[in-house]
């Protein structure tokens, strides 16, 4: 033991630093949070409380717990009850709060009822960081991530589950019947006791199935979530189905950082325009570049989108049956846009006959019945003896046209997509643990999602800047 490193005696007399600045150093990206929060007009950003009242006990200053918050989801401490524990022993946590040690009850009771103000924290950071020049190349990948929701699968009920559990219940309510019925009468026999109380069990279970059947088929989405109702069972990235929330996200791809987001609880496709207008009102500016995965092509979402300004790149999705059918795929008819025709297989052309609605979407329907009666691989082309192919083309077609140009010019945009978006998710999600929300409904899981985009935001830009960097332009 001489030759080691000797600990002091446990029972030796300490005298720590009269002030408590010395144990935070000058690079601790606690400095940050302390300068962004004091900095910030809490009140104009919508948090209860910034003006006390003149009577009734004190209470804390909203910077306090926001302070606190901000902290514990930068260092993976999202619970109240964690949160409290560690004002108690965490030193770094006695300088940022001034020695002061909130109850659990108080800090859950912040994040309950400052979600607007946390939301818009998270918005003057993005705002900090476009004055900062941050988003300078004005690319951006968008996607959506399965963030694991409070509700468990067995709480989650489809009209198809349902139905298995009645049909479950009944055979079980038939069986105790049957056994019922050719029970023994002896006397000394008690084993009638047991199946009249399950089946009772049985009875109440199977009306409480009958009143969820008329409430999941009588709602819209025909899904029911019973411990969070916002909740809804998604697909996730390996193809399992999990009760969760969907979160979109806009992230740019020169540095990484988060400039917008949302908890949505339906799947990817439909929702590119929201989230371009979304990047457009926080960049305020139009002009930009969208990438996003297969997930998000819709030629109407894709035409709406650039039609604010944004130039979108999504890789399209071949979603015809026509090779399971046995027949020529529609890439394999040429479009002539001199000559508005299609040029099918044979050679023969295709031209323009009329224009239909379906589905809201306005197409030109292309064929030739007369070369197509006659042709000798019409087999291959249709399936149909009483009508020839016929090549829909939507009105907008060029724009989609114009944008797989891009992506075929641009090999390397799915790549950059994935490098960039997958990064925040894949950091957010190893802070959070393989836990869930800690809150149900809507209002509360988005607050809880805005603080873990401004930690997230906040680490990645003291990497970039530096934690004095960072503090001199927060000041500035």
């Amino acid at each position: 033991m001489s030759h080691h490193i000797q600990g002091q005696s446990r029972t030796q007399t300490t005298l720590f630093p009269e002030v408590l600045d010395d144990f935070v150093t000058e690079e601790n990206p606690i400095r940050v949070i302390d300068i962004f929060v004091n900095e910030i007009n809490l009140d104009s950003l919508g948090f209860h409380r910034v003006q006390p009242k003149h009577t009734g006990r004190p209470g804390y200053h909203p910077a306090t717990l926001l302070k606190l918050y901000i902290y514990g989801y930068l260092n993976r401490i999202q619970s109240s009850r964690r949160l409290e524990k560690e004002t108690h022993r965490n030193i770094e946590l006695m300088w940022l709060l001034e020695r002061l040690q909130p109850d659990f009850k108080t800090i859950a009771d912040f994040r309950k009822d400052n979600g607007k103000g946390i939301k818009n924290a998270c918005r003057q950071f993005v705002e900090l960081c476009r004055t900062l020049n941050m988003f300078s190349d004005a690319v951006f990948a968008i996607d959506g991530s399965k963030f694991k929701a409070v509700n468990n699968k067995a709480k989650n009920y489809t009209p198809s589950k349902v139905n298995f559990h009645i049909e479950r219940v009944e055979k079980n309510i038939q069986q105790y019947l049957s056994k019922m019925d050719t029970q023994d009468n002896d006397e000394k026999s008690n084993s009638d006791k047991v199946p009249a109380s399950k089946l009772a069990w049985l009875k109440q279970r199977l009306v409480e199935l009958k009143a969820l059947e008329k409430e999941v088929n009588d709602h819209p989405d025909q899904q029911i979530s019973q411990n969070d109702p916002d909740s809804r069972l998604m697909k996730t990235h390996h193809m399992e189905r999990q009760v969760c929330y969907n979160v979109q996200s806009a992230v740019d791809t020169k540095h990484h950082l988060i400039i917008s987001h949302e908890v949505t609880n339906i799947p990817d496709r439909g929702q590119l325009t929201n989230v371009a207008s979304q990047v457009q009102q926080a960049l305020k500016k139009k002009t930009m570049t969208i990438i996003a995965d297969k997930g998000y092509f819709s030629r109407v979402d894709i035409k709406a989108t650039e039609d604010l300004g944004a130039e979108a790149n999504v890789p399209q999705t071949d979603t015809s049956g026509s090779e399971k059918k046995g027949i020529f795929n529609k890439s394999l008819f040429k479009y002539d846009k001199d000559k508005d025709i299609y040029i099918c297989p044979a050679g023969k052309e295709l031209q323009n006959r009329m224009r239909v609605v379906e589905k809201g979407v306005e197409q030109d329907i292309y064929f030739n019945s007369i070369a197509c009666r006659d042709c000798s691989i019409r087999a291959k082309c249709t399936s149909s003896k009483s009508y020839p192919r016929r090549m829909r083309r939507w009105i907008h077609e060029a724009d989609i046209e114009a944008m797989q140009a891009r992506l075929d010019a641009n090999p390397d945009i799915p790549l950059i997509r994935k490098q960039t978006v997958e990064h925040p998710f894949g950091t957010i999600k190893m802070w959070m643990g393989a836990t869930h929300f800690l809150t149900t409904r809507f209002k509360n899981v988005s607050t809880e999602m805005n603080l873990h985009v401004l930690a997230y935001n906040l680490k990645r830009m003291i990497s970039i800047m530096g934690t004095q960097g960072l503090i001199s332009a927060i000041e500035g």
